[in-house]
């Protein structure tokens, strides 16, 4: 397999096959359009793309709630290169930039069938997650930094 490389997206077709990509894995499958993937945050946000040969294979987003937290979402691997680590990876890479900005915990909102996943990276399951427009069952999840 050729190397993953991260990076923020950096222009505006970068952001364009950005969106398409996480649109095309977590809200096309629900019947969700592209301009659901946009919140308050978007533009405060730090995004990730992870990159094999120029082509995005996997995403995730941390925006600020407060000066000690932060919030990972939009979280995507696409269907070929999941199970080799490269979801770690995004959220390896997402806590290195959140402790740049000194946030003593990170939160998220996963998917049910998602929990072991973020398990495995250390986070805590702390109740459900109603706040979802998916449809589908969340669980907020925490890690302390």
């Amino acid at each position: 397999m050729n190397r993953i490389h991260f990076k923020s997206p950096d222009n505006k077709e970068e952001f364009d096959k950005y969106d398409l990509f996480r649109w095309k894995i977590l809200r096309q499958p629900i019947g969700k359009s592209v301009e659901s993937l946009k919140d308050e945050h978007e533009n405060s946000s730090f995004h990730l793309i992870g990159l094999i040969d120029k082509k995005i294979v996997a995403c995730g987003r941390l925006h600020l709630n407060s000066p000690d937290e932060a919030q990972i979402r939009f979280m995507a691997v696409d269907d070929y290169h999941r199970g080799k680590g490269i979801g770690k990876q995004v959220v390896e890479e997402l806590e290195s930039y959140a402790k740049l900005k000194k946030v003593d915990s990170i939160i998220l909102n996963a998917r049910d069938h998602a929990i072991r996943f973020y398990e495995k990276s250390g986070y805590e399951v702390v109740g459900p997650y109603k706040g979802s427009d998916t449809g589908i069952p969340h669980s907020k999840m925490i890690k302390k930094i």
